[in-house]
């Protein structure tokens, strides 16, 4: 029960993600996006632009932002990073693009905390 209570909360922290994101001024482009097997890259929590930047977010919901931030982990930024790889081949349109990886984290009970450039590639 505790895994469905898991998983259902991280989809949440997702989609309040996504509309802090918006009011910020990026626009959605994909969510939970899945590259496909072969790529090890797993799924991308949410792909937004903002101006001719293309981000790549990984959100995190945990007890406090300092356990939020320690789960993303140099394997998710690997996957991220492949991720991105995957995407920029099936998108060429934004090729152009400046490509940056962003977190959000999140703390019970408070508003999420963007991090521009956690990681760079």
């Amino acid at each position: 029960m505790r895994k469905t209570t898991n998983y259902a909360s991280g989809h949440f922290a997702e989609k309040i993600a996504t509309w802090f994101l918006r009011l910020k001024g990026y626009r959605l482009i994909a969510r939970n996006y899945v590259t496909g097997r072969g790529t090890g890259a797993g799924e991308i929590d949410l792909i937004m632009t903002k101006g001719k930047t293309l981000v790549f977010f990984e959100i995190k919901k945990r007890k406090n932002f300092t356990t939020s931030a320690e789960a993303i982990t140099t394997k998710n930024k690997q996957r991220c990073l492949r991720g991105a790889e995957a995407f920029l081949k099936t998108h060429p349109k934004y090729h152009n693009y400046r490509i940056r990886f962003d977190a959000v984290l999140f703390e019970q009970n408070l508003w999420p905390h963007h991090i521009p450039n956690a990681w760079h590639a």
